[in-house]
């Protein structure tokens, strides 16, 4: 089993940054892909970026390209996504998840998912 805990959601102003934190624990959690994910109201959840434990490849989806970052902390065990230039649709809840996805965009191929943080966005 692994588990995620997320933290750092908030409520920001439009432009402005906030940093979410995914700590995992239990066994063999290094050995996945850990990807940040978020749903808003109504729209389906979505791939923001992914990161490999071990080999630390990173992806984007082209939407935060540029103004998300993705990192870990080996030694913490925490995944990071630093999130600037917000922007009212950036309003979601964001879900930590690991996985060893096939594809890293398919929900369904993460076999564990955090409780989720919410991120709001004021214009």
């Amino acid at each position: 089993q692994v588990q995620l805990v997320e933290s750092g959601g908030g409520l920001v102003q439009a432009g402005g940054s906030l940093r979410l934190s995914c700590a995992a624990s239990g066994r063999t959690f290094s050995a996945y892909v850990m990807g940040w994910f978020r749903q808003a109201p109504g729209k389906d959840r979505e791939l923001v970026a992914a990161i490999n434990w071990i080999i630390g490849n990173l992806y984007y989806a082209d939407l935060m390209k540029g103004r998300f970052t993705i990192s870990k902390d080996n030694a913490k065990n925490t995944v990071y996504l630093q999130m600037s230039s917000l922007k009212p649709e950036d309003t979601a809840v964001y879900y930590c998840a690991a996985g060893r996805p096939r594809s890293l965009s398919l929900v369904g191929d993460y076999d564990y998912w955090g409780q989720g943080t919410q991120v709001i966005v004021s214009s």
